[in-house]
């Protein structure tokens, strides 16, 4: 081959690769136009960490102001009242079961390729979540004297079951809202009911309802007014509510686990 012909053949290999090259570059940026979000799927994903991040924490943080929110049967008054170890030890309970029934992902969560600004925020959120389960505790176990041991058994009964239960999230909601149903009946409907109003002599108490004053003294049951029912109630219904709009998973690939 004459030294023409290598020129002719090294500059058909050189366009030959120039235009690999080229083809290639082209499609790495077809890829990353196609990969980059589109204005919708940003206005979403803003949405999503509005909802996630600010909308969140301020539902459980509400559950964990009012949980402990009673009104005084005397005057009316705001009585708050702190819980008990007994709260804490079901609301560690209560995330233990929400991770096994997949309702919160754990690295879904926390996970080492999320940014530590992600991971904190996560974290407050779950922290916030865990102060609200324990006020709900709070406000659904009897403050003192037989009911509230009666009643916190039946709690542990019932959420040591579920530990080891085949739950899933479809079937872990609604199962809580029988559960927490049932218990603001007994508490705010039937034992509120056998109290004794506050504000009346002891004698006028007997003579007046002898047999609530006997439920009184024996089950040892607070006097609070009946709007405190009424509070607790909302306190309920936005707790749930926070557990429906809660994501199991905060990976923006993981779509089928995001609300």
């Amino acid at each position: 081959m004459s030294q023409t012909e290598n020129e002719i053949a090294a500059d058909v290999t050189g366009e030959l690769i120039d235009t690999e090259e080229g083809e290639d570059l082209a499609v790495g940026k077809v890829s990353a136009i196609a990969e980059r979000p589109t204005g919708d799927e940003r206005l979403a994903a803003n949405q999503r960490s509005l909802s996630r991040y600010l909308a969140l924490p301020f539902i459980f943080l509400t559950v964990a102001l009012l949980g402990g929110l009673r009104l005084s049967g005397i005057d009316s008054s705001f009585v708050f009242l702190k819980p008990p170890l007994l709260c804490l030890v079901f609301a560690s309970i209560m995330l233990a079961l929400f991770f096994r029934a997949r309702l919160i992902r754990l690295d879904g969560w926390f996970a080492e390729d999320f940014s530590i600004l992600k991971n904190l925020c996560n974290g407050a959120v779950i922290a916030t979540l865990f102060a609200a389960t324990t006020q709900l505790f709070n406000s659904l176990i009897p403050e003192q004297g037989l009911p509230y041991w009666i009643v916190g058994f039946c709690f542990f009964w019932t959420l040591w079951n579920n530990l080891f239960a085949d739950f899933d999230t479809k079937t872990l909601l609604p199962s809580l809202g029988g559960l927490f149903g049932l218990a603001f009946v007994v508490k705010y409907l039937v034992l509120s009911n056998l109290a004794a109003p506050a504000g009346r002599s002891w004698f006028e108490r007997l003579t007046e309802n002898p047999g609530q004053e006997a439920f009184t003294w024996l089950l040892d049951l607070p006097r609070f007014a009946p709007g405190t029912a009424y509070i607790q109630f909302f306190t309920v219904a936005v707790y749930l509510i926070g557990l429906f709009l809660l994501p199991a998973s905060t990976r923006a690939s993981d779509k089928s686990y995001e609300v």
